[in-house]
């Protein structure tokens, strides 16, 4: 049996989040003291310590994890980065002219002096002589690291980049690419979070009115937040594998949920210090309302980023891990550090001519008014057509996900002018693009038919179609492994080549015969396609865990069954139109050269898994916001009178609360689109997918779905929104965030 709760009991969590409250307000002084000494600490033993990122991925029952394992254990030149520097010979010059090979040579023989570098391998040597392209106008030089990419210093690979480039001349062009080079090249996310930061002020002071102190707030509360949160990173990577981007998608996800959550808790604050609130009491009712919406929120993306552990994928361990501590951090901030600066800003939260019409008419009531008023008023009325109608668009923007091609970016998605789009290019007019993205054939040696097996082996996949050539094989100074190279006709990121790598696995035991070790095949793009293959036999399980656990938190805080599946469903869609759009625009190449993006391929394989961890959350944040404040409605209007009544002030509260909320999710959408979209004007690829990814979705969410379609659906289902069976409201903890039931807030 459900009953339709009116629940007024009053929760013991809610007299904790007050009693916080009103403790950081009048401890203000410690309270700030503290944030900034923990700051001071972490960022200075961050610094002293430094960090220890790594790039690689465990992929373990993988055959590409099975190489990398044997060329870690035998073949250590042959684990550690490798980089190459991409000759051009220029003014119809030819590569083994003295104009062109003695500016190279002298450069090379530099190059292997550079501490930290195990090998050098000159196109001008024996074992080089296939690094020359066929009409001698484009070669190459490898180069061996002693260690992984992530252990090469920016200025170690900087040396690389200007010794490489002592050969540059008239007749000759130098350009490098590998990891390292992508890593030292990388501008990071500076600018983009200082257009983003900016435009974000724009909004907020729009949207209180001028109040300058006030808008500052939320920047200063997620800064304070985003500054401890990557300096934890930083000491994170120490233990437990975290790649270098970590930290970048962490400031990207911070800084946007951070500026949120502040524009949450003020809004709020400032609206009841206009209803004739004392600045501690209202200070009081904001944390208790929205910073609970904060919190739930909050613990959803947590929630959402923690459960890319159950993926079992060691390289998405640390992202997921520094993404949900910078949540956390910033959850943390908006909770305590903002109730103890709006202590310090008393009146300063509104502006002047607020502060003035306040001292000429006194309090105002919060009533809804004006546009939003008419736009609640018209999904009221049109609620059948506009769930409809908004519903079929979101599907359609969401149809493209089901064509998403997933891999890995690399050196062609960089800037154009970059040294290593031009080596990417380069070698591609030389080589073939299949030269960017090598296969690595390993296999163990345990007799020299072995070896002789092997090399029957070579030979067979030599005569593939969509294979240029395969090296000889080396030993390993064991002699325990064998070791060539395959380069494809195709590119890192063409399906093509992905059809290839499983057709040479396929080719080696029929080639070789029974009896001998198995080939497997490693290299950086068949690590991709096997990373894409786990993650697509694993999304559905995390997806399903994901949901689960955030259905039965928002069961818990609106004591319904409906809103939470509503509320899941239309998560899920928000998603799948964020990665629809994503595939449309960065596969499909609809508007890359509008978005600053260089050129159109698969997107990388962890970021579907990454947005939807951030987006689910990050739509709770929306979902929270509007059905909270349509609850309180629901529970000052709610009749105990007939079902009519119920149906009437069902429909008052979702048009008022709608109305009350859709300022404020309106201002932090733009906010996140922008701070979000800002990614954008970087060179990235990985930040532009991700940062574009979640613009756009908070865009459909905040516009289509919060702004359309919950609230039509909310007038449809009627007082059954609020419905929950009597045996399961007995047993599922009360977090309700109610504020007409927080008694000790007022």
């Amino acid at each position: 049996m459900c009953t339709v709760l009116s629940g007024h009991s009053t929760s013991r969590r809610r007299s904790i989040v007050s009693r916080l409250a009103h403790w950081c307000f009048l401890h203000r002084r410690r309270v700030v003291a503290l944030w900034l000494l923990v700051l001071v600490v972490t960022v200075a033993f961050s610094r002293s310590i430094g960090s220890k990122y790594n790039e690689s991925a465990s992929l373990p029952g993988t055959d590409a994890q099975a190489a990398i394992t044997l060329l870690t254990d035998n073949f250590p030149t042959a684990s550690g980065e490798g980089d190459q520097i991409v000759i051009e010979a220029t003014g119809g010059a030819d590569i083994r002219s003295d104009s062109v090979r003695s500016p190279v040579d002298a450069a090379l023989t530099k190059v292997a002096a550079i501490p930290g570098i195990a090998s050098v391998v000159s196109p001008y040597s024996q074992q080089g002589a296939a690094q020359i392209s066929k009409d001698g106008t484009i070669a190459f030089a490898a180069v061996n690291w002693k260690m992984k990419a992530a252990d090469v210093t920016k200025s170690d690979a900087r040396k690389l980049i200007d010794t490489a480039k002592t050969a540059d001349g008239p007749h000759v062009r130098i350009s490098l690419g590998g990891q390292s080079i992508t890593n030292e090249e990388s501008a990071g996310p500076g600018l983009s979070v200082a257009v983003g930061a900016i435009a974000a002020l724009v909004i907020l002071l729009i949207v209180f009115g001028g109040a300058l102190f006030a808008s500052l707030m939320p920047l200063l509360t997620a800064g304070i937040a985003l500054f401890i949160g990557t300096s934890l990173i930083s000491l994170l990577s120490h233990v437990m594998d975290t790649p270098s981007v970590s930290s970048d998608l962490a400031v990207l996800i911070g800084l946007g949920v951070g500026i949120d959550y502040g524009l949450f808790i003020i809004s709020r604050h400032r609206s009841a210090v206009k209803t004739g609130l004392s600045y501690e009491e209202a200070t009081a009712q904001a944390v208790n309302t929205s910073g609970r919406t904060v919190l739930f929120a909050g613990i959803t993306v947590c929630i959402a980023l923690l459960g890319q552990f159950a993926l079992g994928i060691d390289y998405l361990y640390g992202l997921s891990a520094a993404s949900a501590l910078t949540v956390a951090l910033t959850m943390a901030s908006s909770l305590t550090f903002l109730p103890a600066m709006l202590g310090f800003l008393g009146p300063k939260t509104l502006s002047r001519r607020e502060r003035r019409a306040q001292t000429e008419k006194g309090p105002v009531s919060d009533d809804a008014a004006g546009f939003w008023l008419r736009w609640a008023r018209f999904v009221e009325r049109h609620r059948a057509l506009v769930a409809a109608g908004a519903l079929a668009v979101v599907v359609v923007i969401a149809l493209p996900l089901f064509w998403m091609r997933l891999g890995s970016s690399g050196a062609a998605n960089d800037p154009v002018g970059s040294t290593t789009h031009q080596a990417y290019t380069t070698l591609s007019k030389g080589f073939g693009p299949g030269y960017n993205g090598p296969f690595q054939l390993v296999t163990e040696v345990k007799s020299a038919s072995d070896i002789q097996a092997f090399d029957t082996f070579l030979a067979a996949a030599a005569k593939t179609p969509g294979v240029v050539s395969v090296t000889p094989a080396t030993t390993s100074p064991n002699g325990k492994v064998a070791l060539a190279i395959l380069y494809p006709s195709t590119g890192p990121g063409s399906q093509q080549t992905v059809t290839l790598v499983n057709t040479v696995r396929d080719l080696a035991p029929e080639a070789e015969g029974p009896g001998h070790p198995a080939v497997h095949v490693g290299g950086v793009t068949p690590t991709n396609i096997d990373f894409s293959h786990v993650l697509s036999e694993k999304l559905p399980v995390f997806i399903a865990i994901v949901v689960v656990l955030a259905f039965l938190l928002l069961v818990a805080v609106f004591r319904s069954l409906l809103i939470p599946l509503v509320a899941a469903v239309m998560n899920l869609l928000s998603v799948g139109a964020a990665l629809g759009a994503l595939n449309a625009v960065f596969t499909w190449g609809w508007g890359l050269s509008l978005l600053n993006v260089p050129v159109a391929g698969p997107v990388d394989a962890f970021i579907p898994v990454l947005l939807f961890s951030v987006l689910f959350g990050l739509s709770m944040d929306y979902e929270v916001y509007l059905v909270s404040r349509i609850q309180e409605e629901w529970h000052h209007r709610r009749p105990a009178a007939s079902h009519a009544d119920e149906v009437r002030a069902n429909h008052f509260a979702v048009t008022h609360g709608q109305a009350k909320t859709g300022r404020v999710v309106a201002a932090a959408a733009g906010i996140m689109i922008l701070v979000f979209g800002s990614f954008l004007i970087g060179d990235d690829h990985v930040l532009q997918e991700f940062g574009f990814g979640l613009a756009f979705a908070v865009l459909v969410d905040a516009l289509i779905i919060r702004g359309l379609i919950v609230p039509a659906l909310m007038h449809l289902i009627g007082p059954a929104n609020w419905a929950m069976p009597r045996r399961l409201d007995r047993i599922v903890p009360n977090l309700s965030i109610d504020a007409a039931r927080a008694s000790d807030s007022r």
